[in-house]
């Protein structure tokens, strides 16, 4: 699977040159130059090629920043940098597989507490592990934190 995000990032950016659209050839230059970056880094471990979880965490950060970015934009006055970042994340997001919804994240999370054995909120990791493993690329992470506080008891 790895090399079909691979390869849909090149689909995705041959056509996006051959469309002309130099701000969607943009966001996914900036996208491939990253994980360029990040396999590099993973060299010294002998990894050649990132695995695909690692991609969507990438993805995943680099949606995360932007928001951040963009948030900051609005509240500066420059709602045009803004909507660069805006238009950046929905290119980013296009590539990421769709998210659990909330009652699909709910299950998850009950399962995990079950199967981990967690009874209190000490014991949280123990449940993020499990959904990671399992739900790892389809689960925000971020969303799923107080589900399971809440469900052991925090």
């Amino acid at each position: 699977m790895a090399d079909d995000l691979r390869s849909r990032f090149t689909e995705a950016l041959k056509a996006a040159m051959i469309g002309k659209d130099a701000p969607k050839t943009s966001a996914i230059r900036m996208i491939t130059a990253k994980l360029k970056d990040i396999d590099i880094a993973a060299r010294p471990s002998g990894v050649d090629k990132v695995p695909d979880d690692q991609i969507v965490a990438m993805l995943r950060g680099m949606v995360k920043s932007r928001a951040e970015s963009a948030t900051m934009y609005r509240q500066g006055g420059r709602p045009e940098l803004a909507e660069k970042e805006e238009f950046e994340i929905a290119t980013i997001e296009s590539f990421l597989p769709s998210q659990m919804d909330a009652a699909a994240m709910e299950a998850a999370v009950a399962d995990a507490v079950a199967e981990s054995g967690a009874t209190s909120v000490k014991e949280m990791g123990k449940v993020m592990a499990v959904l990671r493993a399992k739900h790892g690329a389809v689960l925000d992470m971020a969303k799923a934190g107080p589900l399971v506080k809440a469900k052991l008891g925090g």
